[in-house]
């Protein structure tokens, strides 16, 4: 409390209202010092706080100045029967040489706390907190100030020059202004940079389908690994002219020609995943691939659902839907699932996701197959669903 000043309540020059809250308690640290539901006042430079009588007439408030709050905090206290209600503590810097004098000389605690009967207004605490870090106060404030000149230039007749400089408010808004301006370059800075980069995206896409050809045709001369890590990168760099609704002239050729390119980029990723991809995974690269001209998940899916190429949309009895390759054989999967179960003795989804690297839900119906092909037998119990080899069709033979 030792940095609370007398001060009158009415504002000075260069000073403007905030906010204000009423039954107001301040302590000082821990203590209660006897300033009890009085009304406490915003401003620009202060915190004012007195009885409502008091304020109006002007005598018997105290202030604190912002320039001595040093930061924020917030406790919970308990209000009435089982209500909680929150304190605002304000940590203050030490009290300057020049303080006016106030109700207390001396303090042990270097904080006080405000606290109303139901809690502050929110409204309020957030403007003390918007004001003190605006930090309006400390603005320099010159009007008028004179330039006088050198004997020499008063000899030679040069006129006094005033400067005048304006601060405050008007300040403040000048050098908002300011950063707005600012902001709105660098915006436009940015974009120009994505118009470059569009367009080099587009150069990049149309070589890649160059080398892409030429891979095919040179399969013997490129190793496995390097094929596929390469196409991958080409996979991230995306279409340069995917199907929009804009471009054609009805619903019907927009899912076909949408269907044929989904087809067309998916083919590769797709049969090196084994035959097959969630729906989730191909919402994820198509989208990845057209960049900004993103696909609702219901286009996604009518599209899938024309498909007639070699790729083709497939819904398991468990209802999980995949896009997959014509090609795709059910017993030889289920056949590769049967010995993977073999040589592990067991296996749960997740350690078969993880050991073949696809998705849960595709690992899910591989064995799913295995077990209504009669390779796999199910058990499930309170450690998970697991999978064992079928000992029967070994006994049978």
């Amino acid at each position: 409390m030792n940095r609370f000043e007398y001060l009158p309540a009415q504002l000075k020059e260069g000073e403007i209202f905030v906010a204000r809250d009423t039954v107001v308690r301040i302590y000082d640290g821990h203590e209660k010092c006897g300033f009890d539901e009085g009304d406490i006042i915003l401003t620009t430079h202060r915190i004012i706080w007195g009885k409502v009588l008091d304020i109006a007439h002007g005598v018997n408030t105290i202030s604190l100045q912002h320039r001595y709050i040093n930061s924020f905090d917030e406790e919970t206290a308990s209000s009435g029967f089982f209500g909680r209600k929150k304190r605002i503590i304000i940590n203050l810097h030490p009290p300057a040489s020049d303080k006016v004098p106030g109700p207390r000389d001396h303090s042990c605690a270097s904080f006080i706390k405000l606290s109303g009967k139901d809690g502050l207004d929110p409204n309020f605490v957030q403007s003390l907190y918007e004001t003190v870090n605006s930090r309006v106060w400390e603005v320099v404030a010159i009007d008028e100030v004179s330039y006088t000149p050198s004997e020499e230039a008063q000899r030679e007749g040069e006129p006094v020059r005033r400067i005048k400089l304006r601060t405050g408010i008007v300040g403040i808004e000048r050098g908002l202004q300011e950063k707005q301006k600012q902001q709105d370059q660098n915006i436009s800075l940015a974009f120009q940079d994505l118009n470059k980069l569009m367009t080099m995206a587009k150069d990049m896409v149309g070589i890649s389908k160059i080398i892409s050809a030429k891979i095919r045709e040179k399969q013997g001369d490129i190793s496995e690994d390097e094929t596929i890590r390469f196409k991958s990168y080409l996979m991230s760099l995306g279409v340069d002219d995917p199907v929009t609704r804009d471009s054609v002239q009805s619903d019907s050729e927009y899912l076909k020609r949408l269907a044929q390119q989904i087809c067309e980029m998916l083919l590769d990723p797709i049969t090196e995943a084994g035959g097959m991809m969630s729906m989730a995974d191909v919402y994820c690269r198509v989208n990845r691939a057209r960049g900004l001209e993103l696909l609702s998940p219901e286009d996604l899916l009518n599209a899938c659902k024309i498909m007639s190429g070699p790729v083709k949309l497939r819904t398991f009895p468990s209802g999980s839907m995949v896009l997959q390759l014509d090609s795709h054989d059910d017993e030889l999967v289920a056949t590769e699932t049967r010995d993977t179960v073999e040589e592990r003795e067991s296996i749960s989804v997740e350690e078969l996701a993880k050991l073949v690297k696809i998705s849960v839900i595709l690992a899910q119906e591989r064995l799913l197959a295995a077990e209504r092909a009669g390779y796999v037998c199910r058990d499930e119990s309170i450690e998970g669903l697991r999978f064992y080899p079928n000992l029967f069709l070994k006994n049978s033979s």
